[in-house]
């Protein structure tokens, strides 16, 4: 066990609770899309043009590979639409390039090709729009990277990986850290690290990271558990993020500590458990560093109904300042999907921190290529899936994933095994481009068709404030039968347009277009034009103050009673499933995350009717950073039970000026009892 703890000291405490206090007395002015960390950055150039990727104005060079196919005779640029855009014979020299000249914006595919045209070997390039202003602090696009894994060990790549993503118009990127190799031994943390390098790198570029880890030291597990299910002992958990937080400030901007805790791969826990969790990581946070952005850990999906109620009921919202959620939806689930989310986030700012709709591979290894309908259909899903998401009340959304990612036979990366770029590289930096400092401001209502989409936004493109529309249709289908939809232009033409721009970010002039295809458009207008349309407001959340306690409680239940809940196609979450007419212990173990003493009572506040709960009350004093076990002795009865059954546990704790502690959680005898959503 270990020995050292640390807590926050009174004055600190007092700190923590009076901005808690300013922000909830101040909850209408609220602004969830402000920044709540900012950083230095600057316009970002290509550098030594890492993946081919080149700024519009630049001279394209691409370096032919070494050695060539034999049969290699002439080489060719196309483009997105496979318009041959250049074209020659092979240089003889050793180490010879390709001088392309300056090109367009847009995404070109490079190929080697033998006496009959036939292509033997390719590789790809991107131009983009060099960014006029640097990307403001609370810019909507933001990217997975988890640079620390995919170019561990390694500081050029992760260097190369992140100029990549700044080109790109991404504010936030997301990292990946193990605690296990942080933290080996108990209170022995590792020197330096890969995380600590690439901590370094993103951040000399402007790029705000958020951490996330999702394993626990051999060590910090109890015997016969695994390192994919949090530590037992919450004091473990507060030690370790205060450490972290310590160790990467002004590095590490937001911590997310977990992912998605509620599927097996990452421990399949329960609500109760993620909420006792999430209480003693913010704590640990914010005692390393006040004014780190402390985020939910994050959810597999948006949660669900029961899952939302839990959040509420454990009196959890004043212990993260973002709540995080993953999506790998079609676009048209996110508005019905977000609801949960909406609920449990009590006002605050809803971070999408994975999200993407992946699509098979082709070409198999070691490129894992997309089909070349595939990787337009993916380019055009960008725009798309940023619009809807906005829309559907998130603030920040990630994009999965950076750099090259196969998960079973779905390849995700938005470059190429290389770092080259896919299409879908290109449509994110024309997101990142058109969406700098976004803020939605509604969608069109629009009965006739509800396939036509176009979402409005007050942004920021090029350095210069304006009105945003992005505008496509689509079926709702999935990849096979996707773009192939065309409409009539829907637009008012009266609406004043600076400038329309495709998915590429390439200009198309002023005039409207005869039709709305499956490809989003970006419609520049000037500011307030917007509001000519009939615009349905943004989802939003509902504020909740509230101040968050150091006293902290947990139910530690045996992990076999832990037990897997499907409440649809995926969809489920794990309950504590225990046997009724036998008697059993219900361990609750109470936390004391301060350095002052503190004492209170805990109450039962809830039970459903029947069930027998011995004893109902504790009188409880906890030392600084201490810990006590209490034990409540329960009998179910057996009876009949349904989706509609009372479940739930509900324990109250008052501890004077330390705060109020909240603890429920469901005890059930059957699949799918108390489970009405």
């Amino acid at each position: 066990m270990i020995k050292r703890y640390w807590g926050f000291s009174y004055i600190a405490l007092l700190i923590l609770f009076a901005s808690q206090i300013h922000a909830s007395e101040n909850s209408q002015e609220r602004d969830p899309w402000r920044a709540l960390q900012t950083i230095e950055r600057r316009v970002p150039d290509a550098g030594n043009h890492s993946g081919n990727v080149f700024l519009e104005g630049e001279n394209v060079v691409i370096v032919q590979p070494s050695p060539l196919p034999e049969k290699a005779k002439r080489w060719r640029i196309v483009d997105d639409k496979d318009a041959v855009i250049a074209h020659g014979d092979l240089a003889k020299e050793k180490d010879a390039s390709i001088q392309a000249g300056t090109l367009g914006i847009g995404w070109y595919r490079i190929e080697w090709l033998d006496e009959k045209e036939n292509c033997v070997l390719w590789t790809a390039s991107a131009v983009l729009a060099k960014l006029k202003a640097p990307i403001p602090q609370d810019s909507p696009v933001c990217l997975d990277g988890a640079h620390s894994w995919f170019a561990k060990n390694d500081p050029e790549k992760q260097a190369q990986m992140s100029r990549l993503a700044a080109l790109a118009g991404a504010n936030w990127i997301r990292d990946r850290l193990s605690w296990s190799e942080m933290e080996p031994e108990p209170d022995r943390y590792a020197e330096h690290t890969t995380y600590d390098d690439a901590a370094d790198i993103q951040t000399r570029l402007g790029l705000k990271v958020l951490q996330v880890f999702h394993d626990s030291p051999a060590w910090a597990v109890e015997e016969g558990s695994n390192q994919g299910r949090f530590p037992r002992d919450l004091r473990i958990v507060y030690n370790f993020c205060k450490t972290m937080s310590e160790r990467f400030k002004h590095r590490v901007m937001a911590w997310e500590p977990w992912n998605e805790a509620n599927i097996k791969n990452f421990g399949g826990h329960t609500a109760d458990e993620m909420c006792s969790m999430q209480k003693a990581a913010y704590l640990g946070f914010k005692a390393g560093d006040p004014q780190v952005t402390v985020c939910w850990n994050a959810l597999a999906g948006a949660g669900t109904p029961p899952f939302a109620k839990n959040v509420l009921e454990n009196e959890t919202w004043p212990y993260f300042d973002t709540f995080n959620i993953h999506s790998y939806d079609w676009t048209d689930a996110y508005e019905p999907r977000r609801q949960p989310a909406l609920i449990a986030a009590c006002g605050r700012p809803i971070w999408l921190s994975e999200c993407d709709r992946g699509i098979q591979w082709q070409s198999g290894a070691p490129e894992y290529d997309l089909s070349r309908r595939d990787e337009i259909l993916k380019a055009e899903f960008i725009g798309q899936s940023f619009a809807e998401s906005l829309f559907a009340g998130c603030q920040r959304h990630f994009h999965f994933i950076l750099g090259q990612y196969i998960e079973n036979k779905t390849q995700f990366g938005l470059l190429r095994r290389d770092l080259t770029p896919r299409p879908s590289y290109c449509a994110l930096a024309a997101v990142g481009r058109f969406l700098a400092g976004a803020k939605c401001v509604g969608k069109w209502k629009n009965a006739d068709n509800p396939d036509i989409h176009i979402v409005a936004f007050r942004s920021q493109p090029d350095g210069a404030e304006r009105d945003v529309l992005i505008a496509w249709t689509e079926k709702r289908a999935d990849w096979p039968d996707r773009g192939n939809a065309a409409v009539d232009w829907p637009l008012p033409k009266t609406l004043e347009i600076e400038g329309i721009f495709d998915y590429l970010g390439r200009a198309l002039g002023k005039d409207a277009p005869a039709q709305l295809t499956s490809a989003p458009l970006f419609i520049l207008l000037p500011k307030g034009e917007a509001q000519k349309l009939d615009l349905r407001s943004p989802l939003t959340s509902e504020y909740r103050s509230g101040c968050a306690s150091p006293i902290v409680m947990q139910l530690r239940m045996p992990i076999p009673t832990v037990t897997r809940i499907e409440m649809g196609p995926w969809i489920h979450e794990y309950e504590y499933l225990i046997e009724t007419d036998k008697e059993i212990v219900l361990p609750l173990y109470v936390y004391n995350f301060s350095g002052e003493s503190a004492k209170g009572a805990i109450a039962l506040k809830h039970a459903p009717e029947g069930w027998k709960l011995t004893p109902d009350h504790w009188d409880v004093s906890l030392e600084p950073m201490g810990m006590t076990r209490l034990a409540a002795r329960l009998l179910k009865p057996s009876r009949p039970s349904d989706k509609k059954s009372d479940t739930w546990i509900k324990w109250r704790g008052d501890f004077g000026e330390a705060g109020k502690s909240s603890l429920a959680f469901r005890l059930i005898s059957a699949p799918d009892e108390g489970y009405e959503n």
